[in-house]
């Protein structure tokens, strides 16, 4: 279903379109003002298409090709047979919302009259994606560098009605056979078409968008867990105090902090440890708990930062060669994915430390020697059964996991097209693999709230009173259907309900009524 309509102009978009587009199947219009620019950019390249000397892109061949004059009899065929043989993508297929990003944000740039494209053409890459057509693009293909050559070469495809992709209803078909059912003609590619609609970093940049939107509520559900873990651990809240953070002025430290805070206001567990367990007072908590606002706030601050690069690219125009204002049409390196790259890497990194401070807190929970009166493992009838102990493997196992997604693919550059492109971003590896980072981060703070919301319901059973935010989010688990481990109920860890839970961002919808918006 439309949510809403996004109007393509010629200073770019936002990262709220692209989500509009890519998740929410948002019907994407070209304005008058695109419309008008890609019509006067067209005409300064027909008219270098007809002057005898040879224009990269327009009149030539490409990459270690480039040195070939192509006559105007061959041209439309030398578009049409880029496409094809840049259609070499191997592997699984990509996500519908990658591919529906992908395509948008190439209109992005076509959209800019910087390409050269005609209208026309821009309003086919349009009518496919309204009509809920995707290209099927595999895994490997893209180096990062001269564009995401493959997988853009897949969406090409279908514009002029060849190779397979995907109808609204989900079926594999022909291209072909999906334009004609929706009323749209292949497009038929005039000089510098093909190689336009090739050559950009718009899959990598896709995935770095839906990615930050995604961590944005993942680091609000950590701060909520680990507000949790702290409070079912007996933790102290002094730490989290604004005038410490105040004097190490972090931004994302001191969002963390106050986000753990107004989670654990009214708690009556927090800061009794001795009254409690009756043992000696406790000076200071295990770095997990303690300085849980400043790893996840290091990991906002690297969040701003990408948002920052990912704006940028959401304003640029990604070409080779590019129509200037002026009337040239320049040859350059604009498609090189490294700004791109590098932030993906970067994010991946900051993800993998957050889920292992995550476990620790976690495996905390769950040992008797450490979480302060706790049932082994929070097990219900410990010996009998086996509580989270296992729970807490596979958390672990994706954490193992989330160490290796974070070794940087930017720092790789493999040479290509006989060393004319002989240092490259790896820019899409670096995407693909922070996608699988997110989604397994998701998992190991879906187990951390799992083994929390025992914990304090552990608690609660003893007369201790949680804070009614942190209640908050009990009662909204269990009122999804996740249920904990006890009598009469499932013995088994429901963590795949307790996943999509967080997903979702059902937890922070949970919490906010009682603390307000959370950052």
């Amino acid at each position: 279903m439309d949510m809403h309509t996004v109007v393509l102009g010629t200073s770019g978009t936002t990262a709220r379109d692209v989500i509009a587009v890519a998740r929410e199947d948002a019907r994407v219009e070209l304005s008058a003002e695109a419309v008008a620019a890609l019509a006067a950019a067209r005409e300064i390249v027909d008219a270098l298409a007809a002057k005898p000397d040879p224009v990269y892109g327009v009149s030539t061949g490409f990459g270690a090709l480039a040195t070939r004059h192509i006559g105007q009899d061959l041209r439309t065929r030398l578009q049409r047979n880029i496409v094809r043989s840049h259609a070499a993508g191997m592997g699984p297929r990509v996500e519908r919302e990658v591919v529906r990003a992908l395509m948008f944000l190439r209109l992005k740039t076509v959209a800019s009259g910087r390409t050269g494209v005609r209208p026309a053409v821009a309003q086919t890459m349009a009518d496919v994606l309204n009509a809920g057509i995707t290209p099927v693009v595999h895994e490997y293909g893209s180096l990062g560098c001269s564009g995401d050559l493959a997988p853009l070469s897949h969406c090409a495809l279908t514009l002029m009605g060849e190779g397979d992709a995907e109808g609204p209803d989900g079926t594999v078909r022909p291209a072909g056979e999906l334009l004609a059912a929706h009323g749209i003609t292949p497009v038929e590619l005039h000089e510098k078409e093909g190689l336009a609609l090739l050559n950009g970093t718009d899959g990598m940049l896709g995935m770095l968008v839906m990615a930050l939107a995604d961590l944005k509520t993942l680091y609000t559900s950590a701060d909520i867990t680990a507000a949790l873990s702290l409070e079912a651990l007996l933790g102290t809240d002094r730490v989290l105090a604004p005038e410490l953070h105040a004097i190490r002025p972090h931004p994302g430290q001191a969002a963390s902090a106050d986000n753990m805070l107004r989670v654990l206001a009214g708690s009556g567990l927090t800061g009794r440890h001795a009254e409690i367990t009756g043992d000696a007072p406790r000076v200071q908590d295990a770095y997990s708990v303690r300085c849980a606002p400043q790893v996840n706030g290091a990991g906002r601050d690297t969040l701003d930062h990408a948002r920052l690069v990912a704006d940028r690219e959401l304003a640029s125009a990604v070409d080779n060669p590019v129509v200037l204002p002026d009337g040239r049409v320049e040859s350059n390196g604009n498609f090189h994915g490294a700004p791109v790259a590098y932030v993906l890497d970067f994010l991946a990194i900051a993800a993998a430390d957050l889920g292992s401070i995550t476990e620790r807190r976690t495996d905390r929970l769950l040992d008797k020697n450490r979480s302060h009166g706790l049932p082994p493992f929070l097990a219900d009838d410990p010996g009998v059964d086996s509580g989270l102990m296992i729970a807490q493997y596979t958390q672990a196992a994706l954490v193992s996991e989330m160490k290796r997604l974070a070794v940087p693919a930017s720092a790789d550059s493999i040479p290509s097209s006989a060393m004319q492109e002989d240092h490259v971003s790896m820019g899409w590896s670096a995407a693909r693999k922070l996608r699988t980072a997110v989604d397994n981060l998701a998992r190991i703070v879906a187990v951390e709230l799992y083994a929390a919301t025992r914990a304090l319901e552990l608690r609660a059973a003893e007369g201790l009173v949680p804070a009614p935010a942190s209640q908050a989010a009990v009662d909204a688990l269990r009122a999804a259907g996740v249920q904990g481990p006890g009598p009469d109920r499932f013995l088994s860890p429901d963590l795949a309900a307790a996943h999509a839970f967080v997903r979702a961002g059902k937890l922070v919808a949970a919490v906010e009524p009682v603390t307000g918006p959370l950052a």
